[in-house]
């Protein structure tokens, strides 16, 4: 956890993953760069079928790239682990005939990393850490969408992952309950700094989530674009700053229809 600022936690160089439909071979991304460092929030936006939810299964170690390689602390990505642990999509997961408890304690008895009690020790530690200790015994339909989601966080980081992956995890949300849950991660970040590598295809999600966002082109996806977001969240969304960021991702975004529309 002290590795050189400088040394990538997550590094992804020359990416091309392919994957094959009952008519065609799809190329997905096309020789994609980029490096994640510890406590970085990092997001991955691009419009749909850029590739960006095929990069994440590949990070996942649930695909292996055709061209290219991906490392996590300098070793080389060639199936699932511990190491990286993936939130899904409205955090619907949570297993309902358990208690929040037993959900985060469920993943430790199944990969064994740790013995029974450091495991009820670990589960107890990390529901505490997301401040859901007095729902410890609480069943999932009994929790609020920001809570189920503290759970799913909690239930990944006890297994001492270097990683959260979340693909698109409030997209079926509505905009209210959408930016509560935006707010809701980015409270748990400022407690527990975790990395996390998030896809998102909305540009405002992508600055009020990421530090840092990787900007792919349509598909194939390749890369337009690394920015550092800077201090750029909710509380000057309606400041110039945000603005001017948001049309450089769009203008990003859409270079090609726009290259197209001036040559039509």
């Amino acid at each position: 956890m002290n590795a050189d600022s400088n040394t990538p936690l997550l590094a992804v160089n020359g990416v091309t993953l392919q994957y094959k439909t009952p008519r065609h071979l799809v190329t997905a991304t096309y020789r994609v760069d980029f490096s994640v460092h510890q406590g970085d929030r990092y997001v991955i936006l691009g419009p749909s079928g850029c590739g960006k939810s095929t990069l994440l299964k590949a990070v996942g170690g649930f695909m292996r790239p055709v061209e290219g390689d991906i490392r996590i602390r300098g070793r080389d990505i060639v199936a699932p682990g511990p190491d990286r642990m993936m939130v899904f999509q409205e955090f619907e997961q949570l297993m309902p005939w358990k208690t929040v408890f037993q959900n985060v304690l469920f993943p430790m008895k199944v990969t064994r990393k740790f013995g029974r009690a450091e495991a009820k020790e670990r589960a107890e530690a990390a529901i505490a850490k997301v401040n859901l200790a007095q729902f410890r015994d609480v069943y999932p339909h009994m929790l609020s969408g920001g809570m189920k989601m503290r759970v799913a966080i909690a239930r990944a980081m006890a297994l001492e992952p270097d990683i959260l992956l979340m693909d698109e995890p409030f997209a079926a949300l509505d905009a209210l309950t959408r930016r509560t849950m935006q707010q809701e991660l980015l409270s748990l970040w400022e407690q527990l700094r975790f990395t996390v590598l998030f896809v998102t295809h909305s540009i405002e999600e992508a600055i009020i989530v990421g530090s840092r966002i990787l900007v792919l082109s349509p598909h194939p996806g390749r890369v337009r674009a690394e920015l550092d977001t800077g201090s750029l969240d909710y509380g000057n969304i309606d400041r110039p700053e945000f603005g001017a960021m948001s049309k450089r991702i769009h203008d990003l975004l859409f270079a090609n229809e726009r290259a197209k529309e001036a040559t039509a």
